[in-house]
């Protein structure tokens, strides 16, 4: 097993650990040709690994914590499973083609939840989200109150904008499949 963590970066910058890509890669059980489904069921896999390893190692701490000298076979025995369980993760997991951030193994590592993670990016988009929506509510209420101005002071011309403004609409309208803006 290689001890260093894959670190790569997306597009926004954040890291992440992948999946090490292997030159001579080694099919998981019943995986052909990595569909969806082949997918899910090679993480399927992992996870059951997962699981079966972390019972191997509860049971490797009761061995070591009760430690005699008739139980060192025993003890050999279940580092034996340990290493062909986790060599057996090693293989599966090439397989498998997913990111996890950096932050949610830093989370891990803390003992803290990794839906914490989650929850920060959905808030973290949700004030965003707020933010921008109170930007195009102030520039629709600007160009409102512009259009009101503007009529009062210009009304032939604002009359005339919202003609070319809803020709070039209905005209835009079969191409984006969007209707025409409110004018007022």
């Amino acid at each position: 097993m290689d001890p260093s963590p894959h670190n790569s970066s997306t597009a926004a910058g954040d890291s992440v650990l992948s999946a090490p890509a292997s030159a001579n890669p080694i099919p998981a059980p019943n995986s052909n040709s990595g569909t969806v489904d082949d997918q899910k069921e090679s993480l399927s896999q992992i996870i059951d690994s997962v699981d079966r390893t972390l019972g191997l190692l509860h049971k490797l701490y009761l061995t070591v914590s009760s430690f005699s000298v008739a139980s060192q076979l025993p003890l050999l025995q279940r580092l034996n499973t340990l290493v062909a369980e986790l060599d057996g993760i090693q293989k599966m997991a090439e397989n498998c083609n997913f990111q996890v951030p950096l932050e949610v193994v830093n989370l891990i590592d803390d003992g803290k939840n990794p839906d914490q993670f989650t929850r920060d990016v959905i808030n973290s988009f949700i004030s965003k989200n707020q933010i921008t929506k109170g930007k195009t509510d102030a520039l629709k209420s600007l160009r409102k109150h512009l259009l009101e101005e503007l009529n009062q002071a210009f009304p032939d011309e604002v009359v005339a904008y919202r003609e070319i403004r809803a020709g070039t609409a209905a005209a835009a309208e079969p191409e984006a499949g969007a209707g025409p803006e409110c004018f007022t």
